[in-house]
Protein backbone atom coordinates (compact mmCIF):
# COMPACT_ATOMS: atom_id res chain seq x y z
CA UNK A 1 0.00 0.00 0.00
CA UNK A 2 1.39 3.34 -0.79
CA UNK A 3 2.93 6.12 1.54
CA UNK A 4 0.87 9.03 1.42
CA UNK A 5 3.62 10.91 3.09
CA UNK A 6 6.37 9.29 0.64
CA UNK A 7 4.37 10.01 -2.47
CA UNK A 8 3.87 13.83 -1.55
CA UNK A 9 8.07 13.76 -1.19
CA UNK A 10 8.25 12.64 -4.29
CA UNK A 11 5.64 14.76 -5.80
CA UNK A 12 7.40 17.77 -4.51
CA UNK A 13 10.92 16.37 -6.01
CA UNK A 14 9.92 15.34 -9.19
CA UNK A 15 7.88 18.79 -9.35
CA UNK A 16 11.46 20.71 -8.14
CA UNK A 17 13.65 18.62 -9.96
CA UNK A 18 15.98 18.91 -6.46
CA UNK A 19 16.02 17.57 -3.06
CA UNK A 20 16.97 20.47 -1.52
CA UNK A 21 14.26 21.96 -3.26
CA UNK A 22 11.50 19.41 -2.26
CA UNK A 23 13.12 19.68 1.47
CA UNK A 24 12.32 24.03 1.55
CA UNK A 25 8.47 23.15 0.06
CA UNK A 26 7.88 20.38 2.88
CA UNK A 27 10.58 22.55 6.06
CA UNK A 28 12.10 19.22 6.58
CA UNK A 29 15.79 18.29 6.09
CA UNK A 30 17.29 17.23 2.43
CA UNK A 31 18.87 14.00 3.96
CA UNK A 32 15.44 13.43 5.09
CA UNK A 33 13.56 13.83 0.92
CA UNK A 34 16.95 11.53 0.20
CA UNK A 35 16.02 8.81 2.55
CA UNK A 36 11.97 9.09 1.99
CA UNK A 37 12.37 8.50 -1.92
CA UNK A 38 14.77 5.63 -1.20
CA UNK A 39 12.47 3.90 0.84
CA UNK A 40 9.55 4.94 -1.92
CA UNK A 41 11.85 3.16 -4.50
CA UNK A 42 12.28 0.33 -2.56
CA UNK A 43 8.26 0.11 -1.82
CA UNK A 44 7.75 0.70 -5.67
CA UNK A 45 10.56 -2.08 -6.67
CA UNK A 46 11.05 0.76 -9.46
CA UNK A 47 13.79 3.50 -9.81
CA UNK A 48 12.26 6.55 -10.50
CA UNK A 49 14.98 8.95 -10.55
CA UNK A 50 18.49 9.29 -12.23
CA UNK A 51 21.23 11.62 -11.77
CA UNK A 52 23.68 13.27 -13.88
CA UNK A 53 26.29 15.40 -12.28
CA UNK A 54 24.42 17.54 -9.85
CA UNK A 55 20.96 17.71 -12.75
CA UNK A 56 18.08 15.19 -11.21
CA UNK A 57 16.00 13.62 -13.84
CA UNK A 58 12.67 11.37 -13.56
CA UNK A 59 12.66 7.93 -15.67
CA UNK A 60 9.96 6.99 -17.30
CA UNK A 61 8.57 4.98 -14.54
CA UNK A 62 9.18 8.27 -12.23
CA UNK A 63 7.14 10.53 -15.29
CA UNK A 64 4.35 8.27 -15.02
CA UNK A 65 4.38 8.23 -11.28
CA UNK A 66 4.36 12.49 -11.20
CA UNK A 67 1.68 12.82 -13.51
CA UNK A 68 -0.74 10.78 -11.44
CA UNK A 69 0.73 12.41 -8.14
CA UNK A 70 0.17 15.86 -9.41
CA UNK A 71 -3.80 15.02 -9.96
CA UNK A 72 -3.83 13.29 -6.60
CA UNK A 73 -2.43 16.63 -5.16
CA UNK A 74 -4.39 19.01 -7.51
CA UNK A 75 -7.40 16.91 -6.02
CA UNK A 76 -6.04 17.84 -2.18
CA UNK A 77 -6.11 21.31 -3.06
CA UNK A 78 -9.59 21.58 -4.50
CA UNK A 79 -11.01 19.55 -1.54
CA UNK A 80 -9.23 22.62 0.53
CA UNK A 81 -10.16 25.47 -1.03
CA UNK A 82 -13.78 23.40 -1.38
CA UNK A 83 -13.63 23.59 2.44
CA UNK A 84 -12.79 26.71 3.22
CA UNK A 85 -15.70 27.80 0.79
CA UNK A 86 -18.25 25.80 2.45
CA UNK A 87 -16.80 27.63 6.38
CA UNK A 88 -17.40 30.82 4.27
CA UNK A 89 -20.39 29.90 3.15
CA UNK A 90 -19.55 30.89 -0.64
CA UNK A 91 -20.59 27.03 -1.12
CA UNK A 92 -23.07 24.79 -0.39
CA UNK A 93 -26.69 23.18 -0.63
CA UNK A 94 -29.45 23.69 1.62
CA UNK A 95 -32.85 21.24 1.46
CA UNK A 96 -36.26 22.97 2.12
CA UNK A 97 -39.03 20.62 2.62
CA UNK A 98 -42.69 22.45 2.60
CA UNK A 99 -46.35 22.21 1.46
CA UNK A 100 -47.36 23.25 -1.96
CA UNK A 101 -49.01 26.00 0.07
CA UNK A 102 -46.48 27.20 1.80
CA UNK A 103 -44.14 26.90 -1.72
CA UNK A 104 -46.55 29.54 -3.75
CA UNK A 105 -47.45 31.54 -1.08
CA UNK A 106 -44.51 32.35 1.60
CA UNK A 107 -41.41 30.76 0.54
CA UNK A 108 -40.48 32.79 -2.59
CA UNK A 109 -40.15 35.86 -0.29
CA UNK A 110 -38.23 33.94 2.41
CA UNK A 111 -35.62 31.98 -0.37
CA UNK A 112 -35.17 35.70 -1.53
CA UNK A 113 -33.66 37.11 0.98
CA UNK A 114 -32.01 34.05 1.93
CA UNK A 115 -30.27 34.35 -1.53
CA UNK A 116 -29.29 38.37 -1.35
CA UNK A 117 -27.22 37.36 2.06
CA UNK A 118 -25.86 33.89 0.93
CA UNK A 119 -25.88 33.95 -3.21
CA UNK A 120 -23.26 31.19 -3.30
CA UNK A 121 -25.63 28.58 -1.58
CA UNK A 122 -28.01 26.33 -3.61
CA UNK A 123 -31.52 26.18 -2.49
CA UNK A 124 -32.95 22.82 -2.75
CA UNK A 125 -37.03 23.02 -2.23
CA UNK A 126 -39.08 20.49 -1.92
CA UNK A 127 -43.06 19.94 -2.05
CA UNK A 128 -45.45 17.77 -0.54
CA UNK A 129 -47.93 16.93 2.50
CA UNK A 130 -46.49 17.60 5.45
CA UNK A 131 -46.42 14.46 6.70
CA UNK A 132 -44.57 13.76 3.92
CA UNK A 133 -42.13 16.17 4.67
CA UNK A 134 -41.72 15.40 7.83
CA UNK A 135 -40.71 11.79 7.02
CA UNK A 136 -38.16 13.43 4.40
CA UNK A 137 -36.33 14.74 7.01
CA UNK A 138 -35.94 11.36 8.36
CA UNK A 139 -34.72 9.89 4.86
CA UNK A 140 -32.21 13.06 4.85
CA UNK A 141 -34.04 14.01 2.18
CA UNK A 142 -34.43 17.59 3.77
CA UNK A 143 -32.44 19.43 6.39
CA UNK A 144 -35.60 21.85 7.18
CA UNK A 145 -39.07 21.58 7.09
CA UNK A 146 -41.52 23.97 6.75
CA UNK A 147 -44.78 22.31 7.94
CA UNK A 148 -47.71 21.60 9.79
CA UNK A 149 -47.18 19.32 12.56
CA UNK A 150 -49.66 16.19 10.97
CA UNK A 151 -48.33 13.65 13.46
CA UNK A 152 -45.63 13.30 16.44
CA UNK A 153 -42.53 11.87 15.79
CA UNK A 154 -39.31 10.68 18.45
CA UNK A 155 -37.08 12.03 16.10
CA UNK A 156 -38.36 14.94 15.02
CA UNK A 157 -38.45 18.51 16.46
CA UNK A 158 -41.16 20.65 15.80
CA UNK A 159 -40.85 24.76 17.05
CA UNK A 160 -43.19 27.40 16.85
CA UNK A 161 -43.83 29.27 13.77
CA UNK A 162 -46.36 30.79 12.90
CA UNK A 163 -50.64 30.32 13.21
CA UNK A 164 -52.13 31.07 9.81
CA UNK A 165 -55.63 31.14 9.88
CA UNK A 166 -58.10 28.13 7.57
CA UNK A 167 -61.34 29.87 6.77
CA UNK A 168 -64.33 27.79 5.25
CA UNK A 169 -65.09 29.11 1.49
CA UNK A 170 -67.98 28.55 -0.74
CA UNK A 171 -68.98 30.15 -4.00
CA UNK A 172 -70.42 33.34 -3.53
CA UNK A 173 -73.93 31.86 -4.65
CA UNK A 174 -73.31 28.90 -1.97
CA UNK A 175 -76.88 28.94 0.19
CA UNK A 176 -74.32 28.88 3.20
CA UNK A 177 -72.59 32.19 1.78
CA UNK A 178 -76.06 34.50 2.82
CA UNK A 179 -75.08 33.21 6.45
CA UNK A 180 -73.55 34.74 9.31
CA UNK A 181 -72.24 31.75 10.40
CA UNK A 182 -72.68 28.05 10.21
CA UNK A 183 -72.47 25.01 12.73
CA UNK A 184 -70.22 22.25 12.36
CA UNK A 185 -73.39 19.77 12.31
CA UNK A 186 -74.78 22.17 8.87
CA UNK A 187 -71.66 21.33 7.62
CA UNK A 188 -71.63 17.48 7.69
CA UNK A 189 -74.24 16.93 4.72
CA UNK A 190 -72.43 19.55 2.58
CA UNK A 191 -69.85 18.12 -0.23
CA UNK A 192 -66.56 19.01 1.32
CA UNK A 193 -63.32 19.33 -1.47
CA UNK A 194 -60.48 18.29 1.24
CA UNK A 195 -57.26 19.00 1.09
CA UNK A 196 -54.59 15.42 0.50
CA UNK A 197 -53.89 13.08 3.86
CA UNK A 198 -51.14 13.97 5.30
CA UNK A 199 -51.90 17.50 5.63
CA UNK A 200 -52.17 20.22 8.38
CA UNK A 201 -55.20 21.56 6.98
CA UNK A 202 -57.04 18.21 6.51
CA UNK A 203 -55.97 17.53 10.17
CA UNK A 204 -57.65 20.16 11.32
CA UNK A 205 -60.59 19.95 9.43
CA UNK A 206 -61.39 16.25 10.31
CA UNK A 207 -60.62 17.49 14.18
CA UNK A 208 -63.31 19.79 13.63
CA UNK A 209 -66.03 16.68 12.58
CA UNK A 210 -64.49 14.17 14.77
CA UNK A 211 -65.37 16.25 18.36
CA UNK A 212 -69.19 16.18 17.14
CA UNK A 213 -69.19 12.98 16.45
CA UNK A 214 -69.28 13.31 12.58
CA UNK A 215 -67.78 11.81 9.53
CA UNK A 216 -67.43 14.89 6.70
CA UNK A 217 -69.17 14.12 3.09
CA UNK A 218 -65.54 14.23 1.30
CA UNK A 219 -66.74 14.84 -2.43
CA UNK A 220 -62.71 14.84 -3.52
CA UNK A 221 -59.34 15.39 -2.09
CA UNK A 222 -56.36 16.84 -3.17
CA UNK A 223 -53.20 19.11 -2.82
CA UNK A 224 -53.77 21.49 -5.90
CA UNK A 225 -54.80 24.33 -3.81
CA UNK A 226 -55.57 25.88 -7.36
CA UNK A 227 -57.79 23.19 -8.08
CA UNK A 228 -59.82 23.22 -5.11
CA UNK A 229 -60.36 26.96 -5.43
CA UNK A 230 -61.69 26.89 -8.72
CA UNK A 231 -63.95 23.66 -8.05
CA UNK A 232 -65.51 26.38 -5.41
CA UNK A 233 -65.59 29.24 -7.22
CA UNK A 234 -67.90 26.87 -9.67
CA UNK A 235 -69.87 25.45 -6.57
CA UNK A 236 -68.79 21.85 -7.08
CA UNK A 237 -68.67 21.92 -3.10
CA UNK A 238 -66.83 24.15 -0.13
CA UNK A 239 -63.31 23.80 1.52
CA UNK A 240 -60.96 24.66 4.12
CA UNK A 241 -58.44 25.79 3.18
CA UNK A 242 -55.78 28.91 4.91
CA UNK A 243 -56.83 32.42 4.45
CA UNK A 244 -53.51 33.70 2.85
CA UNK A 245 -54.14 31.32 -0.13
CA UNK A 246 -58.02 32.75 -0.78
CA UNK A 247 -57.12 36.35 0.20
CA UNK A 248 -57.13 37.68 -3.25
CA UNK A 249 -60.10 35.54 -4.06
CA UNK A 250 -61.95 36.86 -1.19
CA UNK A 251 -61.37 40.40 -2.52
CA UNK A 252 -62.08 40.54 -5.94
CA UNK A 253 -65.57 38.32 -4.54
CA UNK A 254 -64.63 35.15 -6.05
CA UNK A 255 -65.02 33.35 -3.18
CA UNK A 256 -67.04 33.74 0.42
CA UNK A 257 -65.37 32.93 3.57
CA UNK A 258 -67.85 31.60 6.00
CA UNK A 259 -68.04 31.70 10.18
CA UNK A 260 -68.26 28.44 11.81
CA UNK A 261 -69.64 29.18 15.00
CA UNK A 262 -67.82 29.13 18.33
CA UNK A 263 -64.63 28.25 16.39
CA UNK A 264 -61.79 29.91 14.55
CA UNK A 265 -59.51 27.65 12.97
CA UNK A 266 -56.13 28.17 13.66
CA UNK A 267 -53.47 26.10 11.68
CA UNK A 268 -50.09 26.03 13.86
CA UNK A 269 -47.01 26.15 11.29
CA UNK A 270 -43.92 24.35 12.37
CA UNK A 271 -40.13 24.82 11.60
CA UNK A 272 -38.92 20.91 11.50
CA UNK A 273 -35.56 19.35 11.80
CA UNK A 274 -34.25 15.77 13.03
CA UNK A 275 -33.42 16.06 16.68
CA UNK A 276 -30.20 15.47 18.22
CA UNK A 277 -28.47 16.08 14.07
CA UNK A 278 -25.67 19.00 13.36
CA UNK A 279 -27.22 21.38 10.70
CA UNK A 280 -24.95 22.45 7.65
CA UNK A 281 -23.96 25.75 8.07
CA UNK A 282 -26.63 27.08 5.74
CA UNK A 283 -28.67 25.17 7.31
CA UNK A 284 -27.55 27.00 10.46
CA UNK A 285 -27.91 30.50 9.27
CA UNK A 286 -31.57 29.52 7.39
CA UNK A 287 -32.62 28.40 10.97
CA UNK A 288 -31.73 31.97 12.26
CA UNK A 289 -33.65 33.87 10.05
CA UNK A 290 -36.60 31.42 10.66
CA UNK A 291 -35.95 31.53 14.23
CA UNK A 292 -36.63 35.97 13.67
CA UNK A 293 -39.58 35.59 11.76
CA UNK A 294 -40.88 33.20 14.28
CA UNK A 295 -40.75 35.43 17.02
CA UNK A 296 -42.15 38.47 15.16
CA UNK A 297 -44.90 35.99 14.45
CA UNK A 298 -45.03 35.26 18.43
CA UNK A 299 -46.03 38.98 18.79
CA UNK A 300 -48.26 39.21 16.47
CA UNK A 301 -51.57 38.73 15.63
CA UNK A 302 -50.94 38.48 11.73
CA UNK A 303 -50.72 35.69 9.45
CA UNK A 304 -47.41 34.51 7.99
CA UNK A 305 -47.32 36.45 4.99
CA UNK A 306 -47.94 40.06 6.37
CA UNK A 307 -45.60 39.30 8.77
CA UNK A 308 -42.56 38.39 6.34
CA UNK A 309 -42.18 41.66 4.46
CA UNK A 310 -41.60 43.94 7.73
CA UNK A 311 -39.08 41.16 9.25
CA UNK A 312 -37.45 40.71 6.18
CA UNK A 313 -36.83 44.02 5.29
CA UNK A 314 -35.34 44.66 8.93
CA UNK A 315 -33.71 41.84 9.09
CA UNK A 316 -31.30 42.21 6.06
CA UNK A 317 -31.25 45.92 6.13
CA UNK A 318 -28.70 45.60 8.58
CA UNK A 319 -25.27 44.58 6.69
CA UNK A 320 -23.46 42.59 9.75
CA UNK A 321 -26.61 40.53 10.09
CA UNK A 322 -25.42 38.80 7.48
CA UNK A 323 -21.63 38.74 8.10
CA UNK A 324 -23.01 37.35 11.74
CA UNK A 325 -24.47 34.30 9.73
CA UNK A 326 -21.40 33.74 7.92
CA UNK A 327 -20.05 32.87 11.55
CA UNK A 328 -22.79 30.42 12.57
CA UNK A 329 -20.46 27.64 12.55
CA UNK A 330 -18.75 29.31 15.64
CA UNK A 331 -22.15 28.93 17.78
CA UNK A 332 -23.66 25.65 19.09
CA UNK A 333 -25.75 24.14 16.94
CA UNK A 334 -29.82 24.97 17.84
Amino acid sequence: MLNLNQLRIFYHTAKRLSFTGAARDLFITQPAVSAQIKSFEDLCGLKLFRKRGKTLHLTEEGSILYDLSRRIFECEREMENAIEEMKALKRGVLRIGTTKTYARYFMPDIISRFHEAYPYIKVQLNEGSSLEMAESLLDFQNEVAIIAKAADHPDVVFSPFSQEEVVLITSPGHRLSEKEYVTVDELASEPIIMKERGSGTRKLAGELFRERGLVPNILMETGNTEFIKQLVQRGEGIAFLVRATVALELQEGKLNAVRIAGRKLLLDVSIARLKNQTLSLSGKVFLDMLAEIALACGKSSKGLRAIMADVLASYWSIPSRADAGRQAQQRPDH
